[in-house]
């Protein structure tokens, strides 16, 4: 019965894997088109502020899915899951959320909420990277 929910768990995260590819992909072509719309219309060549937010928003989502696809990789290729990759996917997604934020808009507890959310995926990353470190050195040892 394991082996076979083993097969299962291994069957849907490579379904995951060509799912979130074609996700990337057509990402990469929105952004692609949004540039190639952007540069052609009036006044040409010159690509403003909101468009440029919004533009860095959409290169931040392909980001994410290329890191979402190597942890699915990874866990296809050592069959675990890295906390610390999945903790850098988290800091990248809330990093887009502050590139796209309309600051002037924006409810100032919602601001302290991100701050603390950026705090606690750092300081975890930083306690996740430093086991990870103190493993190998042991290791070595």
């Amino acid at each position: 019965m394991l082996k076979f929910l083993d097969k299962v768990r291994k069957y849907i995260a490579i379904a995951l894997l060509g799912l979130m590819a074609i996700v990337v992909v057509s990402a990469t072509l929105e952004v692609a088109y949004e540039i190639t719309i952007n540069m052609f219309e009036p006044p040409g060549f010159f690509i403003g502020v909101q468009d440029l937010f919004g533009l860095f928003g959409l290169f931040m989502m392909v980001l994410i899915g290329l890191e979402l696809m190597t942890s699915i990789q990874m866990y296809l290729d050592q069959n675990s899951i890295h906390a610390e990759l999945m903790i850098l996917v988290a800091i990248t997604a809330i990093t887009r959320k502050i590139v796209v934020l309309d600051a002037t808009h924006i409810d100032p507890m919602i601001m302290f909420g991100i701050g603390a959310i950026i705090i606690a995926l750092t300081a975890g990353y930083y306690l996740v990277h430093r086991s990870s470190v103190e493993k190998r050195e042991m290791s070595t040892d």
